[in-house]
């Protein structure tokens, strides 16, 4: 009798992607909270990155940039959001990017997490372009 059905040397047993999953939320929840902004934007993309992955690993999607892209836009619009509804109507933009600390403790890490967004979208977009180029679906 066989022990373990079903189980196979030639497959791997454990998965990584929740260490990671777990490490990015600790992360990016301690840059925000203290306010780090290097810390938030790393732990958010490590997050992102993770999640992003483990759907692919797991084969609840076919490409991991549709994730990274899905991922960034929510980040994009949670951090857009409080950072619009922190500023005033009069205040530029740039002006708040230039200076964040000067328009309250939530704008600084409003804007990480826009930025985190943005980064991936980045990614996401450029992984999708570039994946698409290898497979010879788009000529240049």
């Amino acid at each position: 009798m066989d022990e373990d059905p079903g189980l196979s040397d030639q497959y791997r047993m454990a998965s990584p992607w929740p260490v990671f999953v777990a490490l990015g939320l600790a992360i990016s929840e301690v840059g925000i909270v203290v306010g780090i902004f290097s810390v938030a934007v790393g732990g958010l993309l490590l997050f992102g990155g993770s999640v992003a992955g483990i759907l692919k690993e797991s084969g609840y999607v076919g490409q991991l940039w549709g994730s990274l892209l899905a991922f960034g836009i929510l980040l994009v619009v949670i951090g857009g959001g409080l950072l619009f509804s922190q500023m005033d109507g009069t205040v530029a933009l740039l002006d708040v990017i230039a200076e964040p600390a000067g328009y309250g403790a939530v704008v600084p890490r409003a804007l990480a997490i826009a930025v985190s967004g943005i980064i991936l979208l980045a990614a996401g977009g450029t992984g999708r372009v570039l994946e698409r180029n290898v497979d010879g679906q788009i000529e240049a």
